[in-house]
């Protein structure tokens, strides 16, 4: 082989990047194998490589014992000490046995080692440029297409952008420059196999990262990202500085920035959004672009309970419920959005107590500065009109009862009357704060308690003599 195998192999290992002396050993290895396999020899050999002329010897390796019993491996002291005289007894005798044809068959086996090596060593070498970029964004040519994966040229190596992974509303072409998100960099016998994705939330953050600067140095920083690919992506960003807004940075001046990004993405629609450690505020952004009136929420379940206006209502919910799903993964929290009608049938049902399930604790509502009625207690178990009497008029709960007709008569001013007067506060009170059609419900109930209590004291003697107390 010569110098000239030495040259080269100084070539490979500046242009590969595979060390020379690497090289060499396989080379070696190699070499022993096919003297063995060409010369059909069992014994031990040992190849001695010439690392400045390129010579190739091969030597025959056999223990020096006192009765050798296998002429292959085993010699005896007395033809080692013709070899070498300082050979002792378990020493190891070396003769050499180059072929003569050797140099032919070295040339061979060392092109296919050689071959073989650089083979691997760019192998590990590209596994090991990548494997550290997992979680990082490529820009990739696309080369072909294998079944329904996408494969990229991305320089020294191929990427393969899955099925799964590609957003469903793209189309690839060849020859097209696209950036991907890369997922995954596995060892192969065929080489690295690196996995990328174009689906990915990661993607959204990395290319935020290249276009702002202040998210690049730190200032800014993206809290949690939620996206359905191809449609729309929610990004909570928060500002580490108080003169830095975090969204104005990434929308950019005339919306360059966030432009730039859609761009890419083909499309997407994307909601940037001001962090908040304030669980009310953050909700309330995280719903963009619709307006939020109100939030109610359960800590121990992380449940919010999010009212919005009437004719915001379908956009807060989104097309198909999206809006209100990527915020709920935004925030973290499960999220139920009503209307402001529905709230107000919500607050009726329970003043005007429609299920029977509710009842005034207190005979009197109290008013607070404005004239308005607050603190209303309500029971869920039992109302009046599921209390029984029993023959003296008494209640079988204990309460008081009525003994004559003089009793029942003042028994039903008495109690019918403050009914009224409930009923008649209470529609007041939602006529004052929700809408006017319950004002006609306040002067019904006011009306009907009237009636009642006149009905009642004409009655109310014979309803005593029967035991029962005045409906």
């Amino acid at each position: 082989m010569g110098a000239e195998l030495i040259h080269a192999l100084e070539q490979l290992e500046k242009e590969k990047g595979v060390n020379k002396d690497v090289l060499i050993e396989a080379i070696e290895a190699a070499l022993i194998s096919a003297y063995k396999r060409n010369f059909g020899s069992m014994q031990e050999v040992r190849i001695s490589f010439d690392k400045a002329t390129g010579d190739v010897h091969v030597f025959s390796q056999k223990r020096v014992v006192e009765n050798p019993d296998d002429t292959q491996s085993e010699i005896s002291l007395e033809q080692a000490k013709k070899i070498d005289v300082s050979l002792e007894i378990d020493d190891i005798a070396e003769t050499e046995v180059t072929p003569r044809k050797f140099g032919r068959i070295a040339a061979q086996t060392a092109k296919q080692v050689v071959v073989q090596r650089i083979r691997e060593a760019e192998r590990g070498i590209i596994f090991d440029a990548f494997v550290n970029r997992e979680d990082d964004i490529i820009t990739g040519i696309v080369n072909r297409f294998e079944r329904k994966s996408v494969i990229l040229d991305i320089g020294k190596a191929e990427a393969v952008l899955p099925d799964k992974e590609q957003t469903h509303n793209e189309e690839y072409r060849y020859n097209d420059r696209i950036k991907t998100y890369i997922t995954e960099v596995r060892k192969t016998p065929k080489g690295p196999q690196i996995i990328v994705s174009r689906t990915h939330p990661g993607l959204v953050k990395r290319l935020f990262e290249l276009e702002v600067p202040e998210i690049s140095d730190g200032t800014v920083e993206i809290r949690s990202i939620s996206r359905e690919a191809g449609s729309r992506t929610k990004i909570a960003v928060f500002s580490r500085d108080d003169n830095v807004d975090p969204v104005g940075a990434c929308v950019g001046q005339k919306g360059t920035r966030v432009q730039a990004i859609v761009d890419e993405l083909r499309g997407e629609k994307i909601d940037i959004i001001k962090w908040s450690g304030n669980p009310v505020e953050f909700l309330s952004s995280s719903l963009s672009p619709a307006k939020v009136v109100r939030v109610d929420l359960t800590e121990e379940d992380k449940i919010a309970e999010i009212t919005v206006p009437d004719f915001q209502l379908s956009l807060a919910i989104g097309k198909e419920g999206q809006n209100a799903r990527l915020a709920a993964k935004l925030t973290g929290w499960k999220i139920d959005i009503r209307s402001e009608s529905q709230l107000r049938e919500l607050i009726e049902r329970q003043l005007y107590h429609t299920d029977g399930n509710y009842n005034y604790a207190d005979e009197e509502d109290d008013e607070d500065e404005d004239g308005e009625y607050v603190d209303d207690e309500i029971y869920d178990d039992e109302t009046y009109d599921d209390q029984e009497y029993d023959e003296g008029g008494e209640l079988n709960d204990g309460g008081e009862g009525y003994e004559d007709g003089e009793g029942a008569e003042a028994g039903a001013d008495g109690d019918l009357g403050e009914y009224a007067q409930a009923g008649q506060d209470a529609g007041e009170y939602i006529g004052n704060g929700v809408d006017a059609d319950a004002s006609e419900y306040a002067q019904a109930g006011q009306d009907a308690s009237s009636d009642a209590g006149a009905e009642a004291n004409q009655d109310a003697g014979a309803e005593a003599d029967a035991g029962t107390r005045p409906e």
